[in-house]
């Protein structure tokens, strides 16, 4: 799922060297981590959080199949 995301990630920057994903396991859920280059958290943010929505949506459907809940985090 860390692949998904990353890969999903670096093609909105502008600055794909400086993307981060980090998976860490919590006692609820998987917690996926993710910086950016501050001047690009917008990008991932998107219009009124459109765009973390619809990444968080796609997280939610991959992660069915393995029966464990997710959660996606934008770290500063």
């Amino acid at each position: 799922m860390r692949e998904l995301i990353e890969m999903i990630v670096k093609s909105l920057v502008d600055r794909p060297e400086r993307v981060e994903v980090r998976e860490v396991e919590d006692e609820n859920a998987l917690v996926i981590e993710l910086r950016v280059a501050p001047e690009d958290i917008g990008k991932v943010i998107g219009k009124e959080g459109r765009t973390i929505k619809a990444m968080r949506t796609l997280l939610h459907a991959a992660a069915i199949k393995t029966g464990r809940k997710t959660q996606l985090e934008i770290l500063e």
